[in-house]
């Protein structure tokens, strides 16, 4: 999958990264340079690359939840860079057991180091460049992991809604790893996702992007 969208000064491209294909996505200006990542995923040099052909100033990794295709390889990425990490703290103990998960699924993953933050429902972010107001909004959707959290966007003429493994086209994520909850993804998503505008373009943690009007109608799991 890969997205690009614009407004003013701020610039968002979306691809697929590491070992299973997890959506990353990134934020930044063509002013100031400043940029946010959200989900690194587990291919530290493929995002070097990125960061190099963007030339962009990696400020902070955001991240939708703590499995380790999604944040394997951040602590790597934050070191170099010196962006500062962020994540749920219900997910703290899936970040705890990375080492853990890399050797599970026969991964490599990075030695995590520590959290610079938790994040927090309704927490904003913005950038020092005077033509981009307040951008993203966290929405903590648990239900996929405890602290799995969603990121939505109404800066750009189409709303954005970076939904990690949280809602998929007519999908839902998994709920049978450690920390999931059948019923509570359903009512995350219903409260927090589907009352978002119809047009919104769901950006999911793999596979292809799709629109809330056609959750709302064809996802199987939701009716």
């Amino acid at each position: 999958m890969t997205n690009t969208v614009k407004k003013n000064s701020l610039n968002l491209v979306s691809f697929a990264v590491g070992s299973y294909a997890c959506n990353c996505s990134i934020l930044y200006s063509n002013v100031t340079r400043e940029a946010i990542i959200i989900d690194p995923g587990n291919d530290q040099d493929f995002i070097f690359k990125k960061i190099k052909e963007l030339n962009i100033d990696v400020k902070k990794l955001l991240h939708t939840h703590a499995h380790f295709d999604h944040i394997g390889r951040s602590s790597e990425i934050s070191v170099a860079t010196g962006a500062t990490m962020h994540l749920h703290k219900g997910d703290q103990f899936l970040y705890d057991m990375l080492p853990q998960q890399g050797l599970f699924f026969g991964q490599k993953v990075g030695t995590p180091k520590p959290l610079d933050a938790h994040l927090l429902d309704g927490e904003t972010f913005s950038f020092s460049d005077p033509e981009i107001n307040t951008f993203l909004t966290t929405l903590h959707t648990p239900g996929h992991t405890p602290g799995s959290c969603c990121f939505y966007s109404d800066y750009f003429e189409t709303p954005q809604l970076f939904a990690g493994d949280t809602l998929f086209q007519q999908s839902i994520g998994r709920t049978d790893l450690p920390g999931g909850d059948g019923k509570l993804i359903i009512k995350s998503i219903k409260e927090r996702l589907l009352v978002l505008p119809d047009e919104t373009q769901v950006i999911a943690g793999h596979g292809p992007s799709t629109k809330i009007y056609q959750e709302k109608r064809h996802n199987p799991f939701l009716h």
